[in-house]
């Protein structure tokens, strides 16, 4: 995974063939902030026009004379926004945006559902925290509260349940605390039992 700097200069052809498509509609992408530049680059965002998405979760610090309650962005380093892509030089200049997400000389979208699901566990008023990304365990659908339909993967912390969904592109995932009733395997017809994958065996994100 690589991503174009703020001069643009690794796009040198994106009038060609495999990206005409992409010029003309908009589509989310992911870009990359400047260090603890989050909150900065989606308030820019939103000034210059952009629709814009910073997911954010809440977390507890601990120090040696108080505890604070932050919140603080869910994917470190990245704030989604919404553009054509012949609009990304524009986006580029914007202050705090470092880069845009891609691979090689090609520009790497977010796909709508994933974008929709992150949303969907951020609006719910569920507890989310970051999670290592994942690719292995049950894929299971959330058929009752208030994220009914939502598919992710089911794994068990302690004596709780987390449905994870990822974004592919930054190899994240996101969490988000579930009643154990409300789960139901995706693939009904397989016969088998709900796997859950351990906290500690969880691989760890890039």
């Amino acid at each position: 995974m690589d991503s174009v700097d703020s001069g643009g200069s690794a796009w040198g052809g994106v009038g060609g063939s495999e990206n005409k498509g992409l010029d003309a509609e908009a589509r989310w992408f992911a870009a990359v902030t400047r260090p603890h530049h989050e909150k900065v680059a989606a308030q820019s965002l939103e000034k210059a026009g952009w629709e814009t998405f910073l997911p954010l979760y809440r977390s507890r610090r601990v120090w040696s004379d108080r505890i604070k309650e932050l919140d603080l962005p869910l994917f470190s380093g990245y704030v989604f926004t919404r553009f054509a892509w012949q609009s990304r030089v524009r986006v580029l200049r914007v202050p705090g945006i470092h880069s845009i997400v891609s691979f090689g000389r090609r520009p790497a979208p977010i796909p709508e559902e994933e974008m929709a699901a992150v949303r969907r566990m951020v609006a719910s008023g569920l507890p989310v925290e970051p999670w290592p990304f994942l690719r292995v365990g049950q894929r299971v659908r959330l058929e009752r509260g208030p994220l009914e339909g939502l598919e992710g993967i089911l794994i068990q912390v302690k004596r709780g349940w987390r449905v994870v969904v990822s974004v592919e592109l930054l190899r994240r995932s996101v969490a988000a605390e579930v009643d154990r009733m409300w789960v139901a395997p995706v693939n009904q017809g397989s016969g088998s039992s709900l796997a859950t994958v351990n906290r500690a065996s969880c691989p760890r994100s890039h």
